[in-house]
């Protein structure tokens, strides 16, 4: 007979107003939130800390708060505040934030992650939120078949029950949306965005740099060819156009310019074990294959080595939630605004797949993300935040950045907290009561 796997150990149940699975920027912005207007609030976590992809990924920008411009001369023009900004003065405060960069036709900033991890805890800890660290949802409770009701998760200690009036998934993959059964869909008929391994390289010297190079993260077509030139003498360097950032640490760089595939040339999927496995294996060997390329061929480089790779590999795209409305690509190219919209981004299309990542720049506008992309087709009392959110392909490619998901938590906080107050589901919440509470917040949305 075939013997059951059990866990005998139980934990106590718990009980909360707003249930938020996942740390990240999202989660973040959703907890603090709906803490602040008196809701019970529990925030599970699967690492020690939080950030997801910006402190776990080592993404290190804070990508989206400002305009793409053609204009000769031109400042950035900041046009994404509320939860964002607020976060960018905490890390401001601490100093682990650097001044606005130049990215291609844009701007962005580079944080400290390790500062990003402390104002984080600070945050939660003054708002009173209740963290759960080192937990991972493993089930959904369900009321019938589609109402979400909270969560089975695993701990060190054992099982643990989590009980919520609503429950957000800010999992970055849809998690809970898969695991109760809604509808879903991973990325182009199942072709995501290339995961990347970022790392920093200490020992630059960065005023060289930025002397040979010039101040724009986007390097150039010199560094490209030197690329090229070297993968044709079989240099593991797959992909040409890269992006290299001064930190706020002195002699470092934030390096985002591997791509990473299976050892066979297949694309990966971080949602299969075996791909997120070989992305973190090649992930690692590709980093030291560029940290040699850059001390050979970089100039302000030559004595740089690797201080630190991600926690785990940079994921763009995995499971998305199937919402009531979806975010198309035309959206963002048009710069579209919505009588619903939740959210203003001005970040380019960047789609990475290939050996050159395509980006399509908004100039001098932003376009608008509706709530109902965060609102799942059927099933009740589930929310999502982040990058999981109800989008095409190319259009998640620029709506999934840092400054866009503080943005959606900071939504998605309210409308758990009105839906709670006025005893609705999230799918009857009225977007323009989102709006005011954003407004009221220093959104600047209306």
């Amino acid at each position: 007979m075939e013997k059951m796997a059990v866990d005998v150990r139980t934990v106590e149940d718990l009980q909360c107003d707003v249930l938020v699975i996942g740390g990240g920027a999202a989660g973040v912005a959703t907890a603090i939130t709906a803490r602040r207007q008196g809701l019970h609030v529990v925030l599970l976590e699967r690492y020690g800390f939080c950030g997801g992809g910006a402190v776990a990924g080592l993404s290190g920008t804070v990508c989206g708060l400002y305009l793409a411009t053609d204009r000769a001369g031109a400042k950035p023009e900041q046009v994404v505040f509320g939860f964002a900004e607020e976060f960018c003065k905490a890390l401001e405060a601490r100093g682990g934030l650097g001044a606005p960069l130049r990215y291609g036709k844009t701007w962005t900033r580079v944080h400290d992650p390790l500062i990003w991890r402390d104002a984080a805890d600070a945050l939660l800890i003054e708002n009173g939120v209740q963290v759960i660290y080192h937990a991972v949802a493993t089930g959904t409770l369900l009321d019938g078949k589609e109402r979400v009701e909270g969560v089975q998760a695993w701990t060190k200690q054992g099982s643990l029950t989590i009980r919520a009036k609503i429950t957000v998934d800010a999992s970055g993959d849809a998690d809970l949306v898969a695991m109760a059964g809604l509808d879903n869909f991973v990325g182009d008929k199942g072709r995501v965005q290339n995961p990347t391994m970022i790392f920093r390289l200490q020992g630059v010297d960065v005023e060289r740099f930025t002397a040979a190079y010039g101040d724009d993260t986007i390097m150039g077509e010199a560094v490209s060819a030197l690329i090229r030139e070297r993968q044709s003498a079989g240099d593991d360097l797959p992909r040409t156009k890269i992006w290299l950032f001064p930190t706020t640490r002195a002699g470092e760089l934030l390096c985002n310019c591997t791509r990473i595939t299976g050892t066979d040339g297949r694309e990966l999927n971080p949602l299969l074990y075996r791909d997120f496995t070989e992305a973190e294996l090649n992930g690692r060997r590709q980093v030291h294959a560029y940290a040699r390329f850059f001390r050979e061929y970089v100039t302000g480089c030559e004595n740089a080595f690797i201080n630190d790779t991600g926690v785990q590999v940079g994921v763009r795209q995995t499971r998305q939630v199937e919402g009531v409305a979806k975010l198309m690509n035309n959206d963002v190219v048009t710069a579209r605004k919505f009588s619903d919209g939740i959210a203003r981004s001005p970040w380019p299309i960047e789609l990475h797949s290939g050996a050159r990542p395509k980006v399509e720049w908004i100039l001098d506008d932003y376009y608008e993300v509706p709530y109902s992309c965060f609102v799942p087709t059927h099933g009740e009392g589930l929310l999502v935040a982040g990058r999981c959110l109800s989008a095409e392909h190319e259009a998640v490619a620029s709506a999934r950045v840092t400054a866009q998901c503080f943005s959606y938590g900071h939504a998605i906080g309210h409308a758990a907290t009105i839906a709670i107050r006025h005893g609705l589901e999230p799918r009857e919440v009225d977007p323009q009561e989102i709006r005011a509470a954003l407004e009221r917040d220093g959104a600047h949305l209306l």
